[in-house]
C-alpha cells in the first residue's frame, strides 16, 4: 500500500473536540497507510472551501457542531460535491448512529473516543476508498 500523506480535513466549533479526534486517530493510523496531515476548520464555510479545493482524503465531521452539526454537514456535501471524499461523523451516543446512516457518512466514531478504534475506524474508511493504482 501507499506511504504517501494524506490529508484529513477535522470539523468542530470546539477546539478540544478537534484535538481529541486528531490525538485519537494519531499521526499514522495503520502501518499501511501513509502519515496524516490534517487541517482543522472550525465553521461550515471553511469546510466548504477545503471540501471544494479536491485536497482533502478524508473528513471528521464533530456531529454535535453549532450551529450546524456535522451530520447535515455530511449530508450536504455527500450530495453537492462531485467526488466527495469519505466522511466520517463524531456522536456523543451510540443511539446516535442511526442518524450518522441518514447523513450518508461511510463511518462513524462515538465519544469518548477509543484510540484503537478510532485509529482503525479512519484506516478501514481510507483503505476502501482509494483510488486503484494506474498501470501504464
Amino acid at each position: 500500500m501507499s506511504t504517501q500523506a494524506m490529508t484529513v480535513l477535522v470539523f468542530s466549533h470546539r477546539a478540544e473536540v478537534r484535538e481529541a479526534i486528531i490525538t485519537a486517530v494519531g499521526r499514522r493510523p495503520a502501518p499501511d497507510l501513509g502519515r496524516v496531515r490534517y487541517i482543522e476548520a472550525e465553521t461550515v464555510a471553511e469546510v466548504l472551501s477545503e471540501m471544494d479545493s479536491g485536497a482533502i482524503d478524508l473528513a471528521i465531521l464533530d456531529g454535535e457542531a453549532q450551529p450546524t452539526g456535522g451530520m447535515g454537514l455530511s449530508r450536504q456535501v455527500k450530495n453537492e460535491i462531485d467526488a466527495c471524499p469519505p466522511v466520517i461523523v463524531a456522536v456523543r451516543r451510540k443511539d446516535d448512529r442511526w442518524l450518522a446512516t441518514w447523513s450518508q457518512a461511510d463511518a462513524v466514531l462515538v465519544h469518548p473516543l477509543d484510540p484503537l478504534a478510532s485509529a482503525e475506524t479512519v484506516a478501514e474508511v481510507l483503505r476502501s476508498h482509494r483510488l486503484p493504482a494506474v498501470r501504464g
